[in-house]
């Protein structure tokens, strides 16, 4: 993680972000989707501006370039972007509720140097500041090793048939 800094992402940055979650969608589930699965894919995931408004969505730079971009959620939508049917701007309560991690993204050229373990890190510290004991997410095939590797177990697999091709799903929680 040498050379990572993070901070909170600001709308400024909204179109930087779109372009890093283009890149990782299109290029890091290639090997664990289909092409079909991989363009229904963008119909479910994406960015969230409700993240940025709540001041719950980190950037991760190294050299003044985004390496990847995630963060969490007090709201209850488990997962997708602001054009994804099915969102619940809900708050959650923390002394029942799992905080959710969200809109987690590499851009492909920093995959595996320690970029979403940063992330991961980050919310967690601040989900457990506003007393939250457990995260849940949403996780894709090509994330869900990270996750393992973090700690967050699965809870169920789903399939989205959201976006047209079936795109397969975990959910997985971790207590913090």
């Amino acid at each position: 993680m040498s050379g990572l800094t993070s901070r909170l992402a600001l709308e400024a940055d909204l179109p930087a972000l779109e372009a890093v979650m283009d890149a990782a969608i299109g290029e890091l589930q290639k090997g664990f989707l289909s092409p079909e699965q991989i363009a229904a894919s963008r119909t479910i995931m994406g960015l969230d501006r409700q993240l940025v408004a709540d001041r719950t969505y980190f950037i991760v730079e190294e050299a003044g370039r985004i390496a990847g971009c995630g963060g969490w959620s007090r709201r209850a939508t488990l997962y997708g972007g602001d054009h994804t049917p099915g969102r619940d701007p809900d708050l959650l309560d923390p002394a029942h509720d799992a905080a959710r991690v969200r809109a987690m993204y590499t851009h492909p050229d920093f995959a595996r140097r320690g970029v979403g373990r940063l992330i991961l890190s980050l919310c967690e510290a601040a989900a457990r500041a506003e007393g939250f004991a457990r995260l849940e997410l949403m996780a894709t095939l090509s994330g869900r090793p990270l996750y393992e590797s973090y700690g967050f177990a699965p809870i169920e697999e789903i399939v989205d048939r959201r976006g047209g091709a079936p795109v397969p799903l975990v959910r997985m929680g971790r207590s913090i």
